[in-house]
């Protein structure tokens, strides 16, 4: 729980606060543009200005919910019911944002996709009871992907009490049961609309996920620019090889896709052309680190 006794001096005066444990993970930034801003001093996010409409107060509300570290606290007690029941939060079509992020994962966005073929959860969630009913209600999970080592969170007790599959490349599955693992450096098709594709770098066995040639979710290994319309990686948090992540960053030129959904950093979408300009810029950039 955040304590007020600890927020942050930025904060403005109000309701909402922000504290000194917060990991500077994003996710209230971007749930919450008009409440939340970063700090100018490295590491943390602030309350630039109190939620003045329901709707900012919804957001708020749901930047509460999501943080992972309990960072964002009240001055007094709210009722964060509406919050915790808008996840998971449709991004497009059967695609949703799951919100409740995991300390243990640093903070990274999970995702649910409904599909008639069996519903999948993308990286795991912190473990939360108003999730668990909403996503019982929307049909349960029969698959869960988990794009690398560092966003597994509460993976194995989704996967109890769901009874899904859990998909991971081998080479980051040492120490995480998973019911089918990933071999080789090729797209492996789970069904006619799920392909992973490994992308080793961020880690040796990160991987993506293609849903219908339009839906792909990154893990670790790409997101959209903070600022602006572009793409971009990270050679700070590159845990296992830059060289590699690159050359992994050339073989997503082989897949069509709208939407980049990343673990961390920003979603990014755009037509299927300029994606890919996006993409070309991208690799040229990474070849010149």
């Amino acid at each position: 729980m955040a304590r007020l006794s600890e927020r942050l001096a930025e904060n403005e005066d109000g309701l909402f606060f922000v504290d000194h444990s917060c990991i500077d993970c994003d996710l209230c930034r971007q749930i919450a543009p008009a409440t939340f801003a970063r700090a100018d001093r490295p590491g943390q996010s602030y309350v630039r200005a109190q939620p003045r409409t329901e709707a900012e107060r919804l957001r708020a509300g749901m930047a509460l919910a999501a943080c992972p570290t309990s960072s964002i606290g009240t001055a007094e007690k709210v009722d964060l019911r509406a919050a915790t029941g808008a996840f998971p939060e449709p991004v497009e079509g059967e695609v949703s944002f799951c919100g409740f992020a995991s300390e243990s994962s640093f903070g990274a966005s999970s995702y649910f996709v409904r599909r008639p073929g069996g519903n999948v959860l993308v990286d795991s969630p912190r473990w939360a009871g108003s999730l668990v009913k909403k996503l019982e209600a929307m049909g349960g999970v029969a698959w869960m992907f988990l794009s690398h080592r560092d966003d597994v969170a509460d993976h194995a007790r989704y996967a109890a009490h769901f009874g899904c599959r859990r998909v991971m490349h081998r080479a980051d599955a040492g120490g995480v049961a998973v019911e089918e693992a990933v071999d080789g450096s090729g797209p492996v098709t789970l069904a006619e609309d799920l392909v992973v594709i490994p992308v080793p770098g961020h880690t040796r066995g990160s991987a993506a996920l293609l849903y219908r040639d339009r839906f792909l979710f990154t893990g670790d290994h790409l997101a959209g620019a903070d600022e602006g319309d572009g793409l971009e990686a990270w050679p700070s948090v590159c845990w296992w090889s830059w060289p590699e992540q690159t050359r992994s960053m050339e073989r997503l030129r082989e897949h069509r896709f709208e939407w980049v959904l990343p673990g961390h950093g920003r979603r990014l979408h755009a037509p299927e052309a300029r994606m890919r300009r996006h993409l070309e810029a991208l690799i040229g950039w990474m070849k010149g680190r």
